[in-house]
């Protein structure tokens, strides 16, 4: 009801203010006579000019906007509706009385006085608000915020601001050198940005507000790194890509995440390409309750499949992610199927019905110092799981087969890493003797991934610490979630069969600068309020991870974040053979014949050596000449 009586009393204001201009101009043409105003001529006019220009000021849409935030688009609204009303009112009084009584310059003067009364009006009212919202801003003690970024996101965060009672903001830094001593919105910009700690304590700064939606990673570090320095807390706007995807506004700012520091520049796809390869299609995840799978399911039923099954033998994360996605996609064909890989009547049964055209191999399992000690669930899951998988696509007509392995297959000093090798090989063998296409991507850590290092930080720095880290040197390829499905669905759109696909991980990240990060990016210091232990190597463990064979034959692919892996072959018969002994050891539970089985398979499987260059997928793209 407020809103009604508001939007009345701004009509009545308005229609005023009409009255007004065109009496202001009646009056100029007459030398300021008052008498003019009471001829009949003019009253006349006035009730002519009241009922159209009142209908072209509502057309405008004027009314739809609120004083308080009166801008250049209300400016543009006036103008309009001053210029259109007063061509109105001159024809409609041409019409009338032929512009009897009506001088030719009242009809020229009269826009003019209506855009300054209705403009000013409204300016002023902002002005009075604004200057009320700062006299509270006093009263209640607010928040002094300083922007690190004084571009269009940073202009935005503080327009924004400025309306906000319970926050003030100070100024800017920008490394732009040109925007030193300039002015946004009346609000200093004080230097750059290296300059934030003395400008936090020369202006009693509250809280830092890190507005670099475009930056890149290693950029966001450097201004961590100065922000921690400043001692005070601060927030970070969200990706420049979230912003233009519409997931958020300029409004919501967060903590820094650790994926803001270690993460890569933005990912750009064939998003055309992969929407034809999956839209319209039956697709099926397997594993979809996992981070690997449950990320895979959200981003194909963005893209429209036909139909979507989620297989996955976890009663509750199979639950959770279904849940999930009927919630957000509503009219999504969904199939949520129980079950499990290595079950081969639950296997065929569910392909037998849902008839996938595309499958995404997400499970596995890939807990390292866990399989080591149990080689058999290994072999059994990661092995004769996938075996069956990919038997049953082929047998029930399947044309994309996806599987999805990490870089821990390359020279593998473990049982899981072995394992997935091997799955490797029989997928790339199959390849050459089915019509379905068999593709393998691999990668490495993936940030935030069930059973990964960094939700184990995060509950241990939650406690207090001790933050375990086993070896100094420790390194890892990291990339986010998103951005590791995305490239999967990207590289099973690309590929034609038989390859393995790597994913540019990067540069790979010390272990312990993400521990002594995470801590930092907690409000604590590393060392004195939590520390970090090394713990030592644990089984299977390797201090640095590989993405690829030094023989396989590395090539570039049409996307400059996916390499092309040509692995060994291996016999055919001999593959068989072996993995039916495997079978055997399972079946008998004989721990010690499926070791020396994998080996047979993966003859680098052992200790293997510390490759002179970890950063080989980096050095490799710096020589092939981009």
């Amino acid at each position: 009801m407020g809103g009604i009586n508001r939007r009345i009393a701004i009509v009545l204001h308005d229609i005023s203010v009409v009255f007004v201009a065109w009496g202001l101009a009646y009056l100029i043409r007459h030398n300021f006579s008052l008498e003019s105003l009471e001829s009949l001529a003019f009253l006349q006019s006035m009730l002519v000019v009241a009922v159209f220009q009142g209908l072209v000021l509502w057309w405008s849409g004027l009314y739809r906007g609120l004083w308080r935030f009166a801008s250049i688009p209300d400016l543009w609204n006036i103008l309009r509706a001053a210029v259109v009303g007063g061509l109105a009112v001159s024809l409609a009084l041409f019409l009338f009385n032929r512009l009897d009584g009506v001088p030719r310059s009242t009809l020229a003067l009269y826009p003019m006085f209506l855009i300054f009364l209705l403009g000013a009006s409204r300016m002023m009212y902002r002005v009075w608000k604004d200057r009320s919202l700062n006299n509270l801003r006093v009263l209640h003690e607010c928040k002094r915020i300083l922007i690190l970024g004084a571009g269009r996101a940073g202009e935005m965060l503080a327009r924004d601001m400025r309306r906000d009672t319970e926050c003030m903001v100070v100024g800017f830094l920008d490394d732009n050198p040109q925007l030193k001593g300039a002015k946004v919105h009346g609000l200093p910009v004080f230097g750059a940005i290296d300059q934030v700690a003395r400008v936090v304590d020369d202006m009693a700064v509250d809280i830092i507000v890190i507005a670099l939606p475009s930056a890149n990673n290693a950029q966001v570090r450097r201004v961590v790194e100065l922000c921690e320095q400043a001692g005070v807390p601060f927030r970070i706007l969200p990706r420049m890509q979230d912003l233009v995807s519409g997931m958020v506004s300029v409004k919501d700012l967060r903590e820094v995440a650790i994926d803001d520091l270690l993460g890569r520049e933005p990912v750009s796809l064939d998003w055309p390409s992969i929407s034809e390869g999956l839209s319209g299609k039956n697709v099926l995840v397997s594993g979809a309750g996992g981070s690997i799978g449950s990320e895979l399911c959200r981003q194909i039923a963005r893209l429209g499949p036909a139909s979507l099954v989620l297989f996955e033998r976890g009663e509750f994360n199979l639950y959770s992610i279904e849940m999930e996605l009927r919630r957000d996609y509503p009219n999504l064909v969904l199939h949520a199927c129980l079950g499990d890989i290595c079950d081969k009547p639950s296997v065929e049964h569910v392909l037998s019905r849902h008839r996938p055209e595309i499958i995404f191999h997400a499970a596995a399992y890939k807990h390292v110092p866990m399989l080591q000690t149990q080689s058999r669930e290994g072999v059994r899951n990661n092995v004769l799981g996938t075996k069956t998988l990919a038997l049953a696509a082929d047998k029930y007509g399947c044309a994309i087969f996806v599987m999805i392995s990490t870089d821990k297959a390359v020279n593998p000093t473990n049982v899981m890493g072995a394992s997935k090798r091997v799955a490797e090989i029989f997928c790339q063998m199959l390849d050459q003797r089915s019509s379905t296409r068999y593709i393998t991507v691999r990668f490495g850590n993936v940030l935030g991934s069930a059973g990964s290092v960094v939700p184990l930080f995060q509950k241990q720095i939650a406690a207090g610490g001790p933050v375990t880290v086993t070896h100094p040197d420790i390194t890892r390829y990291f990339m986010t979630i998103p951005e590791a499905c995305q490239l999967i669905m990207q590289a099973g759109a690309a590929g034609r069969g038989g390859e393995i696909f790597v994913l540019d991980m990067g540069e790979p990240v010390k272990i312990h600068y993400l521990a002594e990060q995470m801590i930092r990016l907690s409000g604590k210091i590393p060392g004195k309020d939590i520390q970090i232990v090394h713990t030592g190597l644990r089984p299977g463990e390797k201090l640095y991870e590989e993405l690829f064979y030094d023989q396989e034959d590395l090539t570039g692919t049409g996307h400059d974040k996916i390499l092309l892996a040509r692995s060994r072959e291996v016999d055919w018969r001999y593959l068989n053979e072996t993995i039916d002994n495997m079978e055997q050891a399972c079946r008998d539970y004989d721990e010690a014949q499926i070791l020396p089985l994998l080996k047979n398979l993966v003859p680098e499987m052992g200790e293997s050596p510390v490759p002179a260059d970890v950063s080989n997928v980096v050095e490799f793209k710096r020589g092939r000449g981009n």
